[in-house]
């Protein structure tokens, strides 16, 4: 199964490093932090604490939604309100963006539901974040449902309920729809005779596959009657606003949550070669086959001017993540670059690639004839891995760049990247594929390390970051794990063999044996989500 699928609400509330906006009440400061004096893990963790804070459900909606008066601004648009808003949402981050939106809109709020992943609001609640809870008084229902993120009961439930209230509005209401990560599993609304447990059956057999997000909601979109723009069929002729906060790779608006206020371009015919790419097309209940076997709901270009009603705005995503990660960067003194924002593909493969990035890095900023040497080759390396990957928006020229000024400055410098990977398992063990890319990311420069004559390393200090913003990384208490160079072989003086850890997909068990613990990402429940991020600092040794 891909561990993308595999994730728990957990609360840990005790763990150092956390920012202020989602800072636990107790957290421990190393004696360099009280000094003042910032670790190179603890610089990575702050960019990366900023990247999450920037797409925080509060921030986002305070800096994109605004009241003047009788009209509700949203970015550059603005819409007339008179006690008429309506509110419909679903994703791990909506809990926290309908309390912002509810105090935005006081008295103009009628109603509302919203479906959030189960033990949300507990949560929330023991970890002291009442600015993401709903008034005591609120107008909206809150329906709590999807455990392990797959569609359940009580998911379908507030899908029924949000399906009843989008059919009972008129033309003088504003639906205003909030959509995160996580959405399309807390929407389930399939489609007659197909019933929820053949709907879970057919996710379940896809994610174990290792289909993507993208081919996992355009099968969903077949299947169901509020994706696909569903439910903006269901409110016409309502004004409908929907805000969005993106974990798809890049922000492709129908695919986020499945396209509930979209127009469908993809058809049952995509959803059957999908299926088939998967072997898994003959295996599949009666009751699907029948609906795949019914006419296609895919709209012509020409026809989406039936959605006129419907406004889409992002705001959040991975790339106001990563430029809030560069910024702060920055200010802490390094070179910094974005390399990409839609890193995807094998986690195996994707680690490979940061590795030899780095090696490259070192190899070009040494005084060392031969390292400069391999340069070349690491770089055709690293072009034939982009190519196979499909990663056109993959900056390497801006490495390039970068190396330039830093051989010219001498600073220091920071490489920052996004996106989703996969993780085809293999083992019993217990990961997720931040965890994973980091373990994987340690080892190739392990061996890179013991390949060569000379240390590669020796007048760098190294560290990689991958994290997730939603602060689940796979079923563990993780957002993701570090990485560096001597990490392998401290790992062997302890008993740990690394290379074991990955035979069985059990990276978190390894980070939480491997000195103990520190090298775990632990942010606990962030209340967020846009994909992951990597960080990879690399600076000189002080001599």
């Amino acid at each position: 199964m891909v561990c993308s699928f595999r994730r728990y609400l957990w609360l840990r509330s005790n763990h150092q490093l956390i920012s202020k906006n989602w800072q636990p009440k107790i957290f421990k400061m190393s004696a360099s932090v009280i000094s003042g004096e910032l670790s190179l893990k603890q610089k990575c963790l702050e960019i990366f604490q900023t990247a999450i804070n920037s797409v925080l459900p509060q921030n986002i909606i305070k800096n994109n939604i605004s009241l003047e008066g009788n009209r509700l601004r949203i970015q550059n648009q603005s819409f007339p309100v008179h006690n008429n808003v309506h509110v419909a949402g679903f994703g791990k981050a909506v809990m926290g963006m309908a309390a912002a939106v509810e105090q935005i809109l006081g008295d103009h709020l009628v109603q509302g539901v919203i479906s959030v992943p189960l033990g949300t609001q507990k949560v929330l609640r023991l970890a002291g974040k009442k600015e993401m809870l709903l008034r005591p008084q609120t107008k909206i229902q809150v329906q709590e449902g999807a455990q392990h993120n797959l569609p359940d009961e009580n998911a379908l439930k507030a899908a029924k309920r949000i399906h009843h209230l989008a059919e009972g509005l008129t033309e003088s209401d504003l639906l205003l729809v909030l959509i995160s990560g996580g959405g399309s599993a807390l929407l389930p609304a399939p489609t007659p005779p197909v019933t929820l447990e053949e709907k879970q059956y057919l996710t379940k057999q896809l994610a174990s596959k290792g289909a993507t997000i993208q081919e996992l909601n355009t099968v969903r979109k077949s299947f169901s009657l509020l994706k696909g723009g569903g439910l903006a069929r269901a409110a016409y002729p309502a004004q409908v606003v929907s805000l969005i906060l993106s974990d798809i790779i890049g922000d492709n608006m129908e695919f986020i949550a499945s396209g509930p206020t979209l127009p469908n371009l993809q058809s049952k015919e995509d959803s059957c070669k999908i299926l088939s790419k998967y072997n898994l097309l003959s295996s599949m209940p009666e009751n699907v086959k029948e609906v795949l076997s019914q006419p296609s709901t895919r709209m012509h270009q020409e026809e989406t001017q039936d959605y006129a009603h419907v406004f889409n705005f992002i705001v959040g995503s991975n790339v106001i993540a990563l430029e809030a990660a560069k910024c702060k960067s920055e200010s802490l003194g390094y070179n910094t670059s974005i390399l990409s924002t839609g890193v995807s593909g094998d986690v195996t493969t994707v680690a490979r690639l940061f590795s030899l990035l780095i090696r490259y890095v070192c190899s070009v900023l040494s005084v060392h004839g031969s390292q400069c040497a391999q340069a070349s080759s690491m770089k055709d390396e690293m072009l034939q891995i982009i190519g196979s990957l499909e990663l056109p928006d993959f900056r390497l020229d801006g490495c390039l760049e970068l190396l330039e000024n830093v051989l010219s400055s001498g600073n220091p410098l920071c490489l920052l990247a996004g996106g989703e990977t996969t993780v085809q398992l293999r083992g019993r063990g217990k990961g997720g594929r931040n965890q994973e890319m980091a373990l994987r990311v340690a080892l190739d420069l392990h061996q890179a390390k013991s390949m060569t004559p000379h240390d590669p390393f020796a007048k760098h200090e190294i560290v990689f970051l991958s994290g997730g913003t939603d602060g689940q990384d796979g079923p563990t208490e993780a957002a993701g794990g570090f990485a560096y160079t001597e990490m392998v072989e401290n790992a062997f003086r302890e008993g740990l063999n690394v290379e074991d850890f990955l035979n069985n997909n059990d990276s978190f068990t390894f980070f939480s044996k491997f000195n103990k613990g520190a090298d775990l990402i632990m942010t606990g429940l962030t209340s967020t989500n846009v994909m992951d991020v990597q960080a990879i600092i690399i600076q000189p040794k002080e001599t």
